[in-house]
C-alpha cells in the first residue's frame, strides 16, 4: 500500500447504544452512559472501514496506539457516529484523526495509530504467545501447590 493511497481516506461505524454497552454494565462506575471501551471500539471500526478497500489478500491492520479524549457522554438508546480520517502512513503504520459525534454533539476526539499484520502469521503468534504464558501460570501453581502445608 502506498501513502497516497490512503492519505484522505476516512471511515465512518456507528451504534445505538444498548444497556450492556454502559460503564455501570461492565464494572467501571455506576453511570448508565457508554463506556470508554465501546467508544474505542466504535472508533477501532471506524478505522478499519476506512481503509480496508486498500488491505492486500491475508492482510489486516490492529491497533497500535490511541489517544482519545472524551468530551461527553450519551446514554442508553442513543445513536451515536465515528469518523475516522486517515493522515499518513509511515514504516507500516497508519495514523488516523478521528471523532465520535451524538447528532452535532462531540463525544470524543482522539489519534489512533493501527499497523499492518499478516493474519495467519500474526493468529500463530498469538496462539503460541497464549500457550506459552499459560504454561508458565500453570507451572508457578503447581509450584505453589507442592509447597503448601495443611
Amino acid at each position: 500500500m502506498k501513502a497516497e493511497q490512503v492519505i484522505g481516506a476516512i471511515g465512518m461505524a456507528s451504534m445505538s447504544i444498548r444497556p450492556g454497552d454502559t460503564s455501570v454494565a461492565q464494572g467501571v462506575n455506576d453511570l448508565p452512559v457508554i463506556s470508554s471501551s465501546q467508544v474505542l471500539g466504535l472508533i477501532e471500526s471506524a478505522c478499519s472501514t476506512a481503509i480496508i478497500e486498500f488491505l492486500d489478500f491475508g492482510e489486516t491492520t490492529v491497533t497500535a496506539t490511541s489517544s482519545v479524549d472524551i468530551k461527553g457522554a450519551a446514554g442508553v438508546g442513543s445513536e451515536i457516529h465515528a469518523t475516522a480520517r486517515c493522515l499518513g502512513l509511515h514504516e507500516d503504520v497508519l495514523q488516523f484523526e478521528v471523532e465520535v459525534h451524538q447528532s452535532s454533539r462531540l463525544i470524543a476526539t482522539g489519534l489512533i495509530t493501527r499497523r499492518f499484520v499478516e493474519r495467519v502469521s500474526f493468529m500463530a503468534r498469538v496462539a503460541a504467545e497464549t500457550i506459552v504464558a499459560d504454561k508458565a501460570v500453570n507451572s508457578n501453581n503447581e509450584k505453589i501447590a507442592s509447597g503448601s502445608t495443611f
